[in-house]
This record gives structure tokens, sequence and C-alpha cells, in this order.
């Protein structure tokens, strides 16, 4: 049963009730699209100017893919400005949980009339795998002056939150109350925290690298110029930070940071209580 206000269970047109990715992957391919539409922002079809209805462009070619194998509870959505773009301007996985969750594995959500930097590559244009077969530190640090994150390839639409909104009530409709998530930097677990997550694992190591960055703290003493990403000053705000965590300057790699969101919860958990 769905929990927040105004929002009711998700049933299929005879009349089951569905409680799973799983299930609504079982539908006929129109019920299963209209369904999985609803979670994209009406801003981005305006933007892109994509019927919501048919998902084509002006043009009449298809913007739209979604991906829900019948059997598998897991799906994925993109949405380009054109059919033969390289790339997505909205990227969405999410996926069921043993635990009756939904997991919001990847969502990217790109300005396509931005710069883009190719941080995603490495110097022989192969792709890094978020950097952990190489980095592109021209690339990195184009990327970083022009103020995006580590990883980022292109500006983002400001759209998160409202993504967010719809993901949510989607989440309720399927009668389940957790969202959990696991942010691959610094600034996403920064982020995610303004939308109210809180921590399944990783909260200590967010507040030990809150104490590190304070004034007289082991990770500002570090903050000494060595390479473009440790630049003194960089600990005031996420932006530094998160650069200079990518760049290798704590002790211990980032990794096993887990998050969670209660479906009409916001945990108020703020680990940067400096932040700028």
């Amino acid at each position: 049963m769905s929990t927040l206000t105004g929002n009711i269970q998700l049933v299929s047109k005879q009349g089951r009730e569905l409680t799973s990715l799983r299930g609504i992957n079982e539908l006929e391919k129109f019920e299963k699209e209209r369904i999985y539409t609803s979670i994209i922002p009406q801003r981005l079809f305006e933007l892109l100017k994509i019927s919501p209805e048919t998902l084509n462009g002006l043009d009449g070619l298809q913007r739209v893919t979604i991906i829900a194998p019948n059997g598998m509870g897991l799906a994925r959505i993109e949405v380009k400005r054109h059919p033969d773009d390289p790339h997505s301007v909205f990227f969405l996985d999410i996926a069921d949980t043993h635990y009756h969750q939904m997991e919001l594995s990847f969502c990217i959500i790109s300005d396509p009339s931005s710069p883009r930097f190719a941080v995603n590559v490495d110097s022989r244009g192969n792709d890094n795998c978020f950097t952990t077969l190489g980095r592109n530190i021209p690339e990195e640090i184009r990327a970083m002056r022009a103020g995006l994150f580590p990883n980022q390839t292109n500006r983002g639409l400001r759209m998160f939150g409202e993504f967010l909104m719809l993901f949510e009530r989607f989440v309720d409709s399927l009668a389940m109350d957790m969202v959990v998530a696991e942010p691959l930097t610094y600034d996403n677990a920064i982020r995610y925290e303004k939308y109210g997550f809180d921590y399944l694992n990783g909260r200590r190591l967010m507040e030990q690298i809150n104490r590190g960055f304070a004034p007289g703290g082991s990770l500002t003493a570090r903050l000494d110029g060595s390479t473009p990403f440790r630049m003194p000053g960089m600990e005031m705000s996420v932006h530094g930070r998160s650069w200079a965590i990518h760049d290798g300057i704590m002790d211990e790699p980032w990794e096993d940071v887990s998050i969670y969101r209660l479906v009409g919860v916001n945990a108020g958990v703020n680990t940067f209580t400096e932040r700028q």
C-alpha cells in the first residue's frame, strides 16, 4: 500500500497490483513504457521537444529507449536529443533488491548543449570505467576549471530534484518504502544528503573527511599545490574537496559508501556543516 498523500497503488490494466520492477516488466510493451515514462521529468520532454505519448521528437524519430526485460527486476531508461547521438541526456538504471527496496543504481541528467569533457576515457580513448582503468588528467583539469565534478562529462540540467520527486512516488506506488544507492564520489554523497538520504555505510568516513578538511586538519595540510587538484583553499567547498579526494588525497580509497532514503522522510543529515 502506498503511503504518500494522494498517491495510489500501481495496478496493471487487468487490475493486478504491481509491487516490483519484475512485475512491471511482465506487462505488454505499451503499458510497461507508459509506466516507466512517468518517472522522466516533464521539463525534459519540453526541453527536447519530445512527445510523452509517442516518445518521438518533432521529426517522428524515437528519442526514448526503455530496456525492461521480462523475467528480470531491472530497467534502463535513456533519453537522447537525437537517436544517433552517442551520449544520452537522461540515463537511468534501477533495480529491485532482495529486500523489497528500490536500488537507484545510476542516474545522469546532462545538458546536451554544454561543452563535453572526455574524463570518461583514458589517453588512448578507451573507456576508463570511472577512472578505475586510468585517468585523463588534462581533461580532468579542464573539467574541474569549468566547474564540473569528478567523472562529470557535461554540466547537469539541475533536474535531479524533479526526477527524485517523481521517482519517490513511483517507488511508493509499488508499496516499497526505501530507495538505496551507492554514491560514486564525495560530491554525490553530499548531494544525496541534500535530498534527504542517510547512510547505511560510510557516515563515519564522511565525518572523518569533514574533520580532515577542517582548519588544521590532516587533509587540509595536504592541499599543498603539488597537483592542480590539491590547491590551498579547496577544503572550503564540496567541489574542491571532491576533486582532492578523487586525486587520492586520503589514506584510503573512496569506496563502500551506501545510502538510503525512506519514502516521505528527509533524514536531515549534513556531514559538511560549513559547506559553500
